[in-house]
């Protein structure tokens, strides 16, 4: 496995890259703006193709990276079904799984610090975010924290994991990098709590300001969504309602971009073919399914996924490609069933 730990001295977070091989799919978690060119040029030297970046929780303390990442790789924008940002690509929900080639996290959800705080798990290492810190705990006096909270998903779901079990935080502010499940039960401070009403006394107590970045970085982060006026401005995208009136024609094919995952806990659009969006440029490329169907065929392609911004890429890759009869539902599944179209299982 690819593993990089990466910091940013100004807010004190670390990010973490992960991939499987050099040459193979890579992710990236909570990544921060001000140095996604240091990421790009590390992708770049590992051979790597950044296709999810992931944020643990929406964060007060930096601006996050994964718009500038999507706009620059395409890649997937992910965070936990809880957040206030208006548009990721893909939301989790506790005990999914969030995959790339060759890799599979294991989805905790871990309110408290925020109430879309989550972790995610692999056999020997925890990425924790601001829930579970080295020798500390995140703070739960906004973002609708809860030290009560934070407190089940520590002791009931963080420390059953095993001892030997690595811990990767988002922040430090000491200069630690890695700890383990059994040292921070053992020597972290915050956890010598005997019941959550001493927790919550103990986090109720700090008293600590703001974040210096709180009010720029919460809005910023709440407004990542991709802007998609050049998918508009060409006629490319369909509303539900329109896209309700067009689907079941003999000359449209929908694609459902997203992952097995998201289809079978949100259904599908009945008559869909599934073409998962990492595997769309093979698909629209000469001699791919997708591009022999529209050739072929002349049938209007349809994308869509969760909450359209994967599709609204798709669309403007698949004219790139050459396929000029592409479109997209704007608002992806989320707003087909808001309109009240029909789901298949």
């Amino acid at each position: 496995m690819i593993f990089r730990q990466l910091f940013d001295p100004v807010s004190s977070t670390y990010s973490y890259l992960l991939a499987s091989r050099k040459g193979g799919e890579a992710l990236i978690i909570d990544p921060v703006l001000e140095r996604v060119d240091r990421y790009l040029q590390l992708i770049h030297e590992l051979d790597l193709k950044l296709v999810k970046a992931v944020d643990t929780h929406l964060h007060a303390d930096h601006i996050t990276g994964l718009g500038a990442l999507r706009d620059k790789t395409h890649c997937i924008t992910v965070m936990g079904e809880q957040t206030k940002a208006d548009v990721v690509s893909m939301r989790l929900c506790d005990n999914d799984k969030l995959t790339i080639e060759g890799l599979s996290l294991d989805v905790i959800y871990t309110p408290g610090h925020t109430d879309d705080s989550y972790s995610f798990v692999l056999p020997d290492r925890v990425f924790t975010g601001d829930t579970l810190l080295i020798r500390g705990t995140g703070r739960t006096d906004f973002q609708n924290g809860d030290p009560r909270a934070q407190f089940e998903s520590i002791f009931g779901r963080l420390l059953k994991l095993p001892d030997s079990t690595l811990v990767f935080p988002a922040h430090d502010y000491k200069g630690d990098t890695v700890s383990t499940i059994g040292e921070e039960r053992a020597f972290n401070p915050r956890l010598q709590v005997t019941s959550a009403d001493e927790y919550a006394d103990l986090m109720n107590n700090l008293k600590l300001s703001n974040p210096k970045m709180m009010d720029v970085a919460v809005p910023a982060n709440m407004n990542v969504g991709m802007n998609q006026a050049n998918v508009m401005r060409h006629g490319w995208a369909l509303t539900a309602q329109q896209a309700l009136s067009v689907v079941g024609l003999g000359d449209v094919a929908l694609i459902d971009l997203r992952e097995n995952a998201e289809r079978q806990r949100n259904g599908t659009i009945p008559g869909s073919l599934h073409v998962p969006y990492p595997s769309l440029e093979e698909s629209i490329g000469a001699g791919g399914m997708l591009h022999e169907l529209a050739s072929s065929t002349r049938k209007r392609l349809l994308f869509y996924c969760a909450f359209g911004e994967r599709s609204a890429m798709a669309v403007q890759a698949a004219h790139d490609a050459g396929l000029p009869l592409a479109f997209h539902i704007e608002g992806g599944i989320d707003a087909w069933k808001k309109a009240e179209g029909p789901i298949g299982h």
